[in-house]
C-alpha cells in the first residue's frame, strides 16, 4: 500500500500504510515451532557472569555454580548430535541420578536470567536445546500432537521450562506425561514455575507444589533454592493513561513496522489462529497500535491475550492504545480466579510495553 495517506482531518504523513495484525494468518512448520524454542531476545546476553548475586543471599552465588556445573555435565552424545537415536537402536536406559533441576525461588530472584544462562551454558548446538514456557511446550503439543512433539524432542539434550503452571491439572498431567518419555530418552530437565491459586500473596517457595504436581518425575529433579526479596507485594503498576483514537493512529502511520488495529477485532482474529503462531504474528513488528481497548469478555478471550502479551513482551514491541487502560482489562472475578497470577503478569508487561511506547506519539 505505498503511497501518500493521509488520516482524516490531517495532512498526509507516512508513504506506508501500517499493517493489520488482523490480516495475517501466518502458518507455521514445525521445525520453526521447535527452532523457535530459544530463550526470549531479551535474554539473548545473558549469562551466569551477567547474573549479579544479592550478597546478603548466598544462596544466589551458590545457584550459579551449581547451575554452571550441571551445564557442564551435560557434554556428551547429545552435544553433536551422535546421541539421536537411530531406528533400529536401543531404548536408551533412564539415568539413575537426577537429570533434572527445579530453580525455586519467590519473584523477581532471576530465575529466568539463571534458566536463560543455563541453556546458553550447555555445550550442546542450539538445535538440541529447547527453552520455552509451559504455555509454549504446550501449544507445541497441540500443534503437533503429543507422539510427534515426543519424537521432535527426544534427541534433544537439555529442555527448558519457564514458569511451569500448576494451575491447571490437564494440561499439568499433559507435560508431566511428556516429560517422563523426555528423561526416558535422556533428555536432562530444568524448569521454574509459577505459584498455584490461593497462594499468590505468599512470600513461600513452591518447591513441595511443583514435586508433587509432576508425582512420578519428582525424582528426576533436584530442587535449588534462591532465596531474595519477595516483590510479589508491590502490587501492580499504574498504568499510563491511554491516548486518543487519533493520536494511536496517526503514530502507527508514522511509525515504519507498525501495525493499526482496533482492539475488539484483534481479539475476535486471535480466536482464528493457534497460539502457537502468535509470536510469528509478531514477526517484524516495530510497534503494535490499538484502538478502543475495552473490558475482555471472557476468560478464554483473556488467555489467548495473555500469550499475546507475553510473545509482545519477549520480543520487545511497545504497545500504543486508546480506550481503558491496561490495568483495567480483567474483571475482578477473573482477577480473583484461579488464573489470576497470569493475568496480573499480563498488565504488568502491557503496562511497560505501553510504556515503551510514549516516544512514538508526538510532543
Amino acid at each position: 500500500m505505498s503511497s501518500s495517506t493521509s488520516v482524516p482531518g490531517q495532512s498526509p504523513i507516512a508513504e506506508t500504510a501500517p499493517l493489520s495484525l488482523c490480516a495475517l494468518e501466518p502458518r507455521v512448520p514445525a521445525d520453526r515451532l521447535v527452532a523457535e524454542m530459544v530463550p526470549p531476545p531479551r535474554f539473548d546476553s545473558v549469562r551466569f557472569d551477567t547474573y549479579v548475586p544479592d550478597p546478603k543471599q548466598p544462596s544466589q552465588t551458590a545457584a550459579v555454580g551449581v547451575l554452571s556445573d550441571f551445564a557442564a555435565g551435560l557434554g556428551g552424545a547429545h552435544a553433536s548430535g551422535s546421541g539421536k537415536r537411530k531406528w533400529f537402536s536401543k531404548k536408551p536406559t533412564a539415568p539413575s541420578a537426577p537429570l533434572g533441576v527445579y530453580l525455586d525461588g519467590g519473584y523477581g530472584v532471576g530465575k529466568t536470567h539463571l534458566l536463560a544462562s543455563l541453556w546458553h551454558a550447555t555445550p550442546a548446538d542450539p538445535s538440541l536445546k529447547a527453552f520455552g514456557t509451559f504455555v509454549e511446550l504446550t501449544n507445541l503439543v497441540g500443534a503437533l500432537g503429543f507422539q510427534q512433539t515426543v519424537r521432535t524432542l527426544s534427541g534433544h539434550r537439555l529442555l527448558c521450562i519457564d514458569e511451569f503452571e500448576l494451575d491447571d491439572p490437564g494440561d499439568t498431567v499433559l507435560v508431566s506425561s511428556l516429560l517422563s518419555r523426555l528423561v526416558e530418552a535422556g533428555v536432562a530437565l530444568a524448569a521454574t514455575s509459577n505459584t498455584l491459586p490461593g497462594k499468590l500473596g505468599e512470600g513461600r517457595f513452591a518447591a513441595a507444589d511443583f514435586l508433587r504436581e509432576i508425582q512420578g518425575l519428582s525424582a528426576h529433579f533436584r530442587p535449588l533454592r534462591i532465596d531474595g526479596e519477595d516483590y510479589r507485594h508491590r502490587g501492580l503498576p499504574e498504568a499510563p493513561p491511554p491516548y486518543s483514537d487519533e493520536q494511536v493512529t496517526r503514530a502507527a502511520y508514522a511509525t515504519e513496522g507498525a501495525s493499526l488495529d482496533d482492539f475488539p477485532s484483534l481479539l475476535d482474529h486471535l480466536a482464528r489462529v493457534h497460539p502457537s503462531r502468535y509470536g510469528a504474528l509478531t514477526d517484524g513488528l516495530r510497534a503494535v497500535c490499538l484502538t478502543e481497548v475495552q473490558p475482555v469478555p471472557d476468560q478464554s478471550t483473556a488467555l489467548r491475550l495473555v500469550v499475546l502479551a507475553d510473545r509482545l513482551y519477549d520480543r520487545e514491541v511497545p504497545v500504543l492504545a486508546s480506550g481503558l487502560p491496561f490495568d483495567r482489562l480483567f474483571s475482578e472475578e477473573m482477577l480473583n480466579g484461579g488464573y489470576r497470577k497470569k493475568y496480573f503478569r499480563a498488565i504488568s508487561r502491557l503496562t511497560a510495553l505501553a510504556r515503551d511506547a510514549k516516544g512514538l506519539v508526538a510532543q
